[in-house]
């Protein structure tokens, strides 16, 4: 089983635009939305909804008052002042440490799962089943979340005799998108010809390595600098990094994507663009 992870050094590079457009180029293939704390694949694959879940991702503290003597201690060591002089827990500020459980000489506390988020299963518009999520603002834990995704999208995968994946992730390096890679098959970079472009895919190289990905870099948007566009694929030359393509700046797709649209979906350059990167990407892996 192929999994591809879409990720980007930064938001707004343009990952979500092509992913999907490779998720509409065809429909073997489980599609997941990775970027639980900002979910937009859902907008272009109008998915509809044929399994619902909820998410607990996060403990935080409850005092049970009928235990509780009130000795002040928890009140004491919570460095994050959640504990009020009623001695309920405000479960904003909590952060689930659970030192006041350990503490506690009356076994008075509680650790309770609170809901963080809700996940999906359903059918995208060109009939690819879809898995993807919405963490509610302010939770934690969304790299928990996305292996949840993951793993569920390997059971349908395999159940259906689908040997693609194809991932929408996070933008950046961070958790998130260390969940999103772990266990992926080939990481496609999306990068601008920009100084932060190069940096971002020197960064996302270096955490494919650690994970043992194989790598692909497509340039968005590279003519607005086709000095660094010409430096980013010397780069990848050099890494040994697959090159697979460049995209122009094309004022068609925010157009498109006001109708819900993807690029494929449309007439313009970019689209067909796109729908060759996707090609050669089949063709390679």
């Amino acid at each position: 089983m192929r999994e591809i992870v879409v990720v980007s050094g930064k938001g707004g590079t343009g990952k979500t635009t092509l992913t999907s457009s490779f998720a509409l180029l065809g429909n073997d293939k489980v599609i997941v939305d990775a970027d639980v704390d900002a979910p937009d694949l859902h907008i272009i694959l109008s998915p509809r909804v044929i399994e619902a879940y909820t998410f607990k991702g996060h403990r935080v503290a409850r005092i049970r008052k009928d235990l509780c003597d009130e000795c002040g201690l928890c009140r004491e060591l919570c460095r994050f002042e959640a504990i009020d002089e009623g001695f309920s827990v405000d479960e904003i500020l909590c952060e689930g440490c659970a030192l006041c459980y350990f503490a506690c000489p009356r076994d008075a506390v509680d650790m309770v799962e609170r809901e963080s988020g809700v996940w999906f299963v359903a059918q995208a518009k060109n009939g690819s089943i879809m898995v993807h999520a919405r963490l509610y603002p302010g939770e934690e834990n969304s790299g928990k979340l996305i292996t949840t995704l993951k793993n569920r999208a390997r059971e349908i995968a395999q159940d259906q005799g689908t040997d693609l994946i194809l991932v929408d992730g996070p933008p950046g390096i961070g958790c998130p998108v260390i969940s999103s890679v772990t266990g992926a098959t080939d990481l496609v970079a999306v990068v601008e010809p920009t100084l932060s472009g190069i940096h971002d895919a020197e960064r996302l190289l270096e955490l494919a390595k650690h994970f043992g990905v194989r790598v692909w870099v497509v340039v968005n948007r590279f003519d607005i600098n086709m000095e660094l566009c010409q430096r980013i694929e010397e780069w990848a030359s050099s890494k040994g990094v697959n090159f697979l393509g460049r995209i122009p700046t094309d004022p068609e797709i925010p157009k498109l994507q006001m109708e819900g649209k993807a690029p494929v979906e449309g007439d313009c350059l970019s689209g067909e663009m796109i729908a060759e990167i996707w090609e050669k990407l089949l063709e390679e892996v």
